[in-house]
């Protein structure tokens, strides 16, 4: 997983186009790097899951 492909993936959570994405435990340093220097990191919700799996939702908002 590419740093372009990433962008794309969280591009598409923000548009609804996606509802969730699944990162693998291999892809998880990649995606966060990505994700952490978004201007709306924030709004971007990781649910860990068994095996080393995160979910990612786009949820503004959801921390206050």
């Amino acid at each position: 997983m590419n740093n372009e492909d990433i962008l794309m993936i969280l591009q598409q959570l923000r548009n609804k186009e996606i509802e969730s994405y699944r990162v693998s435990k291999g892809d998880f340093l990649a995606f966060c790097g990505v994700l952490l220097k978004q201007e709306d990191a924030i709004d971007f919700r990781g649910n860990a899951q068994h095996g080393g799996e995160t979910i990612y939702t786009y949820e503004p908002g959801w921390t206050k």
